[in-house]
């Protein structure tokens, strides 16, 4: 019943217009039953109907081509009279470009609605699409209202929006969202009419605007303006009317404009009419500059007799080799052919000189020629773009020959993925050396297995850098930084990029964290909270810095710098350095951890999307005995990061003074010390303290290696430890339930339970744990050790696993205790449980650590600056204190 009733409501309508647009409304509003009594459009031009006029006629329905409907601004007495005599009920207006009598808009019993493409009351006139686009407006769309005798001043019956784009064009935004919803939009209004149910809503004046109309006299582009503002400007005119500048003497109109997000290609200097500083012709385009300094790219150039060329063939004088056609290839240029004759009905014969431009083609037949050629050619894609840059037949059909061989694409990055349909996703990792922009096998084609610690399945082979490898990464590194654009670029560029690769890790966050999950058993909701979530953070953190260093501390940067980072936070480990690193115009090479190698070669693909230049970030998975020594001994790497064991460090830094005293900064071995007082919040000091020592399965640089637990207070508190341990999970890492995972690899499980053997004999009380868990995978019982005395191995040698350490100590004696605590060669991290501040101050201030903990643990911020003391090392991560280390100072003294 309420279908029926939809169909009685329909009306008799008269269409004023023309274009595509008006056929593809004049075509929908009959299939909804509607009875169109007459077209109202413009002459054939050239020989051309009109679409809507074509279409129409075919149906047999009554169609007029006024040239114009007044005369000195009267109404021509027989164009109404014709117009009367249809007997329309509605007159519907789709792109109508002529000036319509009062008499003719008013007539019918509806009156009549017109589609704007703009979202009245802003924008009001011709060239409303161009002026959301030169104005920069965020959102753009139209509006069908009712007409009066203002211009786009009536009543509104509907509007639709939508989001503007950076790099929107005229086309783009037409294409995209103004033609198509703007159609259906037509069809819905003139139903709601039919029904009764159409608004008429009076347009505000606030916020009105009229603008000119755009015509190529006025479309000259004032380069003394911000650049975004010119890129506005020029894609406020693409493709019509074109905006154009003076390129050594001669008007260029420019097409395709884009801002630069990435570093200033090189390129070579062209004469800019107007310009701040001289336009560059780059591989990728025209590059040009407002006087705020940043860069915009320019695709596509237009000269005055018509053709178009990329911009960065300017200077190109040679013309492209002509190919020869196989038989297919010829038949596809037959059909293309026939595709052009039905669009130049004009042109007796279509040859290979006809021009599709001075043959009268219009913006609107370019979309039919590429649809056309689309639907008939097996999907090659082309874009409109390309036929205003191949506007005879013969270049038309060499263009497409080109684009159906795939011999005009752009290189792109070739990724030889292994995937895995593992955590409701399939994940895509690349396992290839990363050097120069590229993935690539080792140069002597060596792999190893990486592992899943939660079953000990291998989860793919991985390329085993060779010292070739190291030295070409770092070959790479330095061209980069010396002849390439990322050290040489605005900061504020370069900070934009590193916040673009912010954002892609965000958006991939989930395949990350599941990718650090099953290469080092990290607990997936840990993953991506802290492994990746920090990781993200400390990116975002140091692309801030990047247009505050040079600006404020004048520091320049090291060069190329070499970072070696370990598996228990593959790819926050990476991120703590790199981020400092590359903020500060660093270039890089960095080895991951041999058995954790994935997802810093994930990393090293988004920072391909990131637009990162190739050369600046290399990734060598390998050994350290062979990768890292490299990388110590390689006299053009000026600076080294390292995590790790401080016996590695020891031999790093050894290297490092052999071989061209390269700076060296080193986050090495903890036992860190956790003095809980009986003042404490017992709860907060259980739970904390569990944390400390567990949090990551005990696979923490910052752990707390030691506990010291105040007498009147230890054994209550051991048993809640205990009880506590007793409800934890242990299980496979990507249930979403696990509290505690594998350890990371087999040789690492053994030394734990190694650890704990000592601990048995040498007569530490083992309450709770010391075994491996029976179940396949690496996975070790937390565990407990009491009366735990300072000459014992546990007490002294870092475990860097889940294992529990706890001294007693005596009533009252804080400065006995702090003496204990200090009793150590490392100094990363400590901390303080009481409720006394006084106490808390006074033994944070003794406490001879990089990093004080008082009633909390755990809790590292990307602005704090994180690093050791004594044979923890030295130099920080994390915080403005990070930048100096891949920046040197250098002072000049001048005399006038």
């Amino acid at each position: 019943k309420r279908k029926m009733a939809y169909y009685q409501n329909k009306l008799k309508l008269a269409l004023i217009g023309q274009s595509l647009f008006g056929q593809e409304v004049y075509t929908n509003l009959r299939k909804q039953g509607h009875k169109v009594v007459g077209v109202f459009t413009v002459p054939d031009k050239d020989g051309k109907a009109d679409p809507l006029a074509v279409v129409a006629e075919k149906d047999g329905t009554p169609v007029f081509k006024f040239p114009r409907w007044r005369v000195k601004g009267k109404p021509i007495p027989e164009v109404v009279e014709a117009y009367k005599a249809v007997g329309a009920e509605l007159n519907v207006m789709p792109f109508c470009s002529q000036f319509i009598p009062m008499n003719v808009i008013d007539f019918p019993k509806h009156g009549s609605i017109i589609y704007h493409p703009s979202i009245l009351p802003r924008h009001r006139g011709a060239s409303a699409i161009n002026w959301t686009l030169i104005e920069g407006d965020k959102k753009a769309g139209f509006s069908i209202f009712w007409a009066d005798d203002g211009l786009d001043t009536g009543p509104i019956l509907l509007q639709k929006e939508c989001a503007v784009e950076p790099n929107d064009t005229v086309d783009t935004l037409y294409n995209r969202f103004l033609f198509p919803e703007g159609i259906k939009a037509m069809v819905e209004a003139v139903q709601l009419i039919a029904d009764g149910k159409a608004p008429k809503i009076p347009q505000s004046e606030e916020g009105a605007s009229y603008e000119g109309i755009q015509k190529k006299s006025n479309a000259k582009v004032n380069m003394a303006q911000p650049t975004e503002v010119i890129h506005n400007f020029i894609r406020g005119h693409d493709k019509v009317p074109g905006a154009w500048v003076v390129i050594d003497g001669k008007p260029v109109t420019l097409y395709s404009s884009s801002m630069l997000s990435g570093s200033v290609p090189t390129g070579q200097p062209v004469e800019v009419e107007g310009v701040s500083q001289p336009g560059l012709i780059a591989k990728s385009g025209l590059i040009l500059f407002g006087f705020d300094g940043k860069a915009l790219q320019v695709k596509n150039l237009q000269f005055e007799d018509g053709k178009m060329i990329p911009a960065s063939k300017y200077f190109s004088s040679e013309e492209t080799a002509s190919l020869d056609l196989t038989d297919n290839e010829k038949k596809m240029a037959e059909e293309i052919r026939v595709i052009w004759k039905g669009i130049l009905s004009n042109v007796p014969v279509i040859d290979d000189t006809t021009d599709f431009f001075k043959s009268g083609a219009a913006s609107m037949d370019v979309v039919r020629l590429v649809e056309e050629v689309k639907q008939k050619c097996g999907g090659v894609q082309l874009q409109n773009e390309d036929v205003y840059m191949a506007t005879t037949f013969q270049s038309f059909i060499q263009m497409f020959v080109r684009r159906l061989r795939g011999e005009d694409q752009e290189e792109e990055l070739v990724i030889d993925y292994v995937t895995k349909d593992v955590n409701n996703m399939t994940v895509k990792m690349p396992y290839q050396c990363f050097i120069n922009g590229k993935f690539e096998d080792a140069e002597d084609g060596k792999t190893y297995n990486t592992v899943n610690p939660t079953d000990g399945s291998v989860i793919c082979k991985v390329s085993y850098a060779s010292v070739a490898d190291v030295d070409r990464a770092v070959s790479a590194a330095k061209e980069a930084f010396d002849n390439g654009p990322w050290g040489k670029m605005n900061p504020r560029d370069r900070g934009r990029l590193l916040y673009s690769l912010a954002d892609l890790m965000e958006e991939h966050q989930e395949e990350l964290a599941t990718i650090e999950t099953i290469d080092s058993g990290a607990v997936y909701t840990l993953a991506l909270k802290t492994h990746v979530g920090m990781s993200i953070q400390t990116f975002r953190y140091f692309a801030g810095w990047c247009d505050k260093i040079q600006v404020v501390q004048r520091y320049p940067s090291v060069s190329v710098c070499a970072i070696v980072i370990p598996w228990n936070y593959p790819l926050m480990m990476l991120a703590w350095k790199s981020a400092a690193c590359l903020a500060a115009g660093n270039t890089l090479v960095l080895k991951p951890a041999q058995v954790t190698p994935l997802t810093a070669l994930k990393f090293a693909e988004l920072t391909v999307k990131a637009g990162i230049p190739k050369g600046v970030i290399n990734i060598v998975p390998g050994s350290g005995g062979l990768v890292g020594q490299r990388m110590s001994d390689h006299p053009d790497i000026r600076k080294l990061g390292f995590t790790g064991s401080t016996p590695i460090g020891k031999q790093i830094m050894k290297s490092c003074a052999v071989s061209n005293l390269k700076k060296v900064s080193l986050e090495l071995g903890g036992k860190s010390p956790l003095i809980i007082f009986s003042d404490c919040d017992m709860d907060k000091a259980v739970r904390m303290g569990m944390s400390s020592v567990y949090f990551n399965k005990g696979e923490n640089c910052i752990a707390a290696g030691r506990l010291f637990v105040e007498e009147s207070i230890h054994d209550e508190y051991i048993r809640r430890v205990v009880e506590e341990i007793k409800k934890m999970k242990i299980g496979d890492p990507l249930d979403r339930s696990t509290d505690h995972g594998p350890q990371n690899h087999k040789a690492h499980l053994d030394k734990l339970v190694e650890y704990c053997e000592i601990g048995v004999k040498e007569r530490a009380t083992l309450v709770y744990g010391g075994r491996q868990v029976d179940r396949p995978g690496f996975f070790m019982e937390p565990t407990v050790f009491t009366d735990v005395e300072d000459h014992m191995f546990i007490a002294k040698e870092e475990s860097f696993g889940p294992v529990m350490v706890v001294s007693k100590f005596k009533d009252g004696d804080v400065d006995g205790v702090l003496s204990r605590a200090n009793n150590t060669e490392f100094g990363l991290a400590s901390g303080v449980f009481t409720r006394d501040i006084n106490k808390a101050m006074y033994v944070s201030e003794r406490l001879e650590a990089g990093t004080v903990f008082v009633n909390t643990y755990n809790k590292t911020d990307v602005a704090a600056p994180f690093g050791g003391f004594k044979q923890s090392g030295f130099g920080k991560d994390l915080g403005e204190e990070a930048l100096h280390e891949y920046l040197r100072t250098k002072a000049v003294t001048v005399e006038y």
